[in-house]
Parts: structure tokens; sequence; C-alpha cells
């Protein structure tokens, strides 16, 4: 089983930072991509930023503000926040794609999500 669990959610002021973590567990052969999503009350999940092989890709919304970066060895991918807005707010979950073993396919992983408030 593979698992995805995130951790540095919570509230901000607008201005403020936040530093998203997400560790991946389990039966893992290979990770070529990984990603942040976000979903906010009564919208569709978006992709924030994606990190695979070392290129980055950032939604406009959010390029300059937020920092994707990505620990190998520890199977972890950071999302680092500046400038937080409003508009911020948000579930944000964890994506992978992974390979569970040699001959595997490559399949889209999640975890269950971390919420964050910006508000004054």
């Amino acid at each position: 089983q593979v698992q995805l669990v995130e951790s540095g959610g919570g509230l901000v002021q607008p201005g403020g930072s936040l530093r998203l973590s997400c560790a991946v567990s389990g039966s893992i052969f290979s990770i070529s991509a990984m990603g942040w999503y976000r979903q906010a009350p009564g919208k569709e999940r978006e992709l924030v930023a994606r990190i695979s092989y070392g290129s980055t890709y950032y939604a406009d919304s959010v390029k300059g503000r937020f920092t994707i970066s990505r620990d190998n060895a520890k199977n972890t991918v950071y999302l680092q926040m500046v400038s937080l807005k409003p508009e911020d707010t948000a579930v944000y979950y964890c994506n992978a794609n992974l390979r569970t073993g040699w001959s595997s396919d490559g399949m889209d992983y999640w975890g269950k999500g971390t919420l964050v408030t910006v508000s004054s």
C-alpha cells in the first residue's frame, strides 16, 4: 500500500507564510512526478505546482509566491508559500505519480488534504 501524508496547514494572516510537507510511504519502486493541488469551497480542484525530474510548473496565480521542492531520499515534497492571500484559502492535496514495481504502470496517488486558511 501507498500512503501520502500532508502536514503544515493552518491559519495564517494575509501576507504570511506556510510550508506544506507531504511524505510518501509504502511499496514504492519509483516516483516520477509530485505535485500540489487545491480545492476551495465551491470550486473545482486545481493544480497549484508540480515537480518532475527537476522541472517545475506553477499555476499563474501562485508564480513568484510559491516554491515546490522535493527530497528524493525522503520521498517528500514541499510547498513553500509566501505572501499568502485570502484567495489561497483551500484544502491542499498532495499528489504523486509512482510505480510500485518494475513492471507496474505509473499511477496517481493522493493524500487526504490539509486545510490552509488565510484570514485576518
